[in-house]
């Protein structure tokens, strides 16, 4: 296994970060890619967000030093076909947690690693059922504030986790970051982080 000399979080989302501390692990930095993030375009979610991640991920790697691990990581959620992506009103976060109200609908996280000018690039999904919201809990919950940072409008980790009735897939993704996929791109990088 290889021994890397730091590991960088390309990402100023506080979830990946709690992620990666409740998992165990304390010892990174975080980076931020500087430049404006890439739109998803006509790519399906799946492409998108790993092409986003791995935007992110070149970007920072300009500021890496021999042995920085990059982890970069773009999250999506899909609704029928239609991407839903963070609110920029609570008008928009009201339409988006209707639409979501009852249905099936499927996050992507794009995560991208490089070390060295070696790079993996994955794609996660996870499928993730709501049950019937009522009009007084969504606006409840956008007076919250906690939607409007958030893709689909809504944080698992928070009071949004009581609208799941069932998720099929990596629990962790859905919060933007799957924990599983960052540890098996680790190792096929030669690196152990847990």
């Amino acid at each position: 296994m290889k021994q890397i000399t730091r590991l960088i979080l390309a990402s100023q989302s506080p979830r990946r970060r709690d992620l990666l501390v409740q998992a165990g692990l304390t010892d990174f930095i975080i980076r931020p890619a500087p430049g404006e993030e890439m739109e998803a375009g006509e790519m399906p979610p799946a492409e998108a967000v790993r092409e986003i991640a791995r935007s992110k991920a070149h970007q920072v790697a300009d500021t890496a030093t021999p042995g920085e691990l990059i982890l970069a990581a773009d999250t999506m959620v899909c609704l029928a076909g239609a991407l839903l992506g963070k609110p920029r009103n609570t008008d928009e976060a009201a339409s988006m947690l209707r639409r979501l109200s009852g249905a099936r609908h499927t996050v992507y996280t794009g995560v991208a690693m490089r070390l060295d000018g070696a790079e993996l690039t994955a794609t996660e999904a996870t499928d993730v059922f709501f049950r019937d919201l009522t009009d007084r809990e969504i606006s409840a919950y956008i007076a919250t504030g906690e939607p409007m940072d958030k893709a689909g409008s809504y944080g698992l980790q928070g009071r949004a986790g009581a609208f799941v009735r069932r998720i099929e897939g990596d629990v962790t993704n859905v919060i933007g970051l799957p924990l599983y996929r960052v540890v098996l791109m680790a190792r096929e990088m030669g690196v152990t982080l847990f």
